[in-house]
């Protein structure tokens, strides 16, 4: 066994650093959020390796960026066959640091193998454009070409909720176009991104193409701060994103934050049982903790007499408990403080008249799927995300009214609309303040390839393959003159 194949089962795991693994000795211990087990140690980076990494992936830009399309997408597309491959052992890694259910765990690895899939593809065909330049009398035997450059090395910061896919999120566009990327996850979910490090170290990238640093504090503030990472590439609280914008104002810094997602069901909707279904299921599936989550049901009052017990018993059925039980659909929050924090915020709004509809207890890290009524508009659980499992449920008497509602919100990343009139569709997307609109399905419909963000307060960028692969470069022109055209 090599030296490098010590270390990636070693314990602690290690850290990756310029492609290779690197060992320390301060520890971070990993816990299962559900009953509070150890899961893991991991090793964490000394300032040295901090530097060591920065430093590889600025000696490595012009080879990375020049490195040929098929080598990069072949890196990709090994990442992809790899974590098909490895499904099984990853889901079961994502659910014990997590706490999401294995059968979303399941779901989660699949989209982070389509992603690298999707990056591999559009690595072979982001080739820029021609431009004619003739059609001006001093352009004539002129021809523009319009080249996509890396803007330099992308510090890729990730959030608890996807530790695959959104890591894989920022990795496989960052490598898509030739740009190094050193990945930090989250604290208290790093595995699921080592074992990505792990997988890259098997491919033929350059060596500081990718490290993966599970840093915190004063660590994470130099990475931040540091010039020579030009691209901050941020999902996670709007809160800590601002902070990073704020410090770091000559950055190219592409965030996605908060939200507080809408569903409205419209009066012409009929299949009222499939709308209860896919709002309950997608308001909870991640224990609410998605900024894709439904969190506000808004109905109209000619269904919501049918409609609203429908929603409660969907949300009834379903199963809390153990996350590595394929039959449990909502596992623990993250750890005991959020779980607290849900808590709290809806007995706050219970004690300003809110009635509790169904849920409402915890138990350790695990809060009760929850639907809240005649929620003041005001209160924390209405106007804040929540991130849990809490939906609120509020009665319209028109579909202005319905979008007025979904628009009072400081976040605007997307809503759901349950119509077939496509003149209602067409106003939803006129008149929403989101960054994406679902026609007849919730808003926890997310297609990885497709462009993906907010606006108002749920970030300044966009996540999808090919959008990140846009946000990580800068156009390059390029005139040919003296040509017979």
């Amino acid at each position: 066994m090599t030296d490098e194949e010590d270390a990636v089962v070693a314990k602690p795991r290690p850290f990756w650093v310029a492609g290779r693994p690197r060992t320390s000795d301060d520890i971070l211990d990993v816990h299962h959020p559900y009953d509070g087990t150890d899961v893991a140690s991991v090793a964490m980076p000394t300032a040295e390796h901090v530097e060591q990494a920065v430093a590889a992936a600025v000696a490595v830009i012009r080879e990375f960026r020049s490195t040929p399309a098929h080598v990069r997408a072949t890196a990709l597309d090994h990442v992809s066959r790899t974590l098909t491959e490895r499904s099984e052992e990853i889901a079961e890694t994502i659910t014990a640091e997590n706490g999401k259910p294995l059968k979303w765990a399941e779901v989660e690895v699949a989209r982070a193998a389509s992603t690298f899939r999707f990056a591999a593809e559009e690595a072979r065909r982001f080739v820029g454009e021609l431009q004619r330049l003739d059609t001006d009398g001093n352009g004539e035997g002129r021809l523009g070409i319009v080249r996509r450059r890396p803007r330099g090395p992308v510090l890729a910061v990730a959030p608890f909720n996807f530790p695959l896919n959104l890591v894989a999120h920022k990795v496989a566009p960052a490598l898509a176009v030739g740009a190094p990327v050193i990945i930090k996850p989250a604290s208290a979910t790093p595995l699921s991104a080592l074992m990505l490090g792990e997988i890259l170290a098997e491919t033929d990238l350059p060596l500081g193409a990718f490290s993966v640093l599970p840093v915190r504090g004063s660590a994470m503030s130099a990475l931040v701060t540091d010039p020579r990472l030009p691209v901050i590439s941020f999902t996670g609280s709007t809160g800590v994103g601002w902070g990073i914008m704020d410090a770091a104002p000559r950055k190219h810094v592409v965030m996605e934050l908060g939200s507080n997602s809408a569903a409205i069901i419209c009066p012409d909707w009929t299949d009222l049982d499939h709308a209860a279904r896919r709002i309950a299921t997608f308001g909870n599936y991640q224990g609410g903790q998605s900024c894709i989550a439904v969190q506000r049901v808004i109905v109209h009052r000619d269904v919501a007499e049918k409609f609203v017990p429908k929603l409660v018993s969907a949300v009834r059925a379903l199963r809390t408990g153990d996350p590595h039980d394929p039959e449990v659909d909502v596992g623990p929050l993250i750890d005991l403080d959020n779980a607290e924090r849900v808590a709290d915020w809806i007995a706050e709004a219970t004690a300003a008249g809110a009635k509790v509809l169904t849920g409402g207890e915890r138990s350790g890290t695990t809060v009760q799927p929850t639907v809240l009524a005649d929620v003041p508009t005001d209160a924390k659980v209405w106007r804040e995300e929540v991130f849990g499992p809490v939906l609120v449920v509020s009665v319209v008497d028109s579909v202005d009214e319905a979008f007025e509602q979904a628009n009072g919100t400081d976040f605007g990343l997307q809503a759901g609309v349950f119509t077939r009139d496509v003149q209602t569709a067409f106003r939803a997307a006129a008149e929403l303040e989101v960054g994406g609109v679902v026609i007849g399905d919730v808003p926890s419909f997310r297609a990885d390839q497709m462009p993906y963000g907010g606006v108002k307060g749920s970030g300044t960028g966009r996540e999808g393959v090919r959008s990140a692969m846009v946000d990580y470069t800068q156009e390059q022109t390029m005139v040919l003159s003296g040509l017979d055209l």
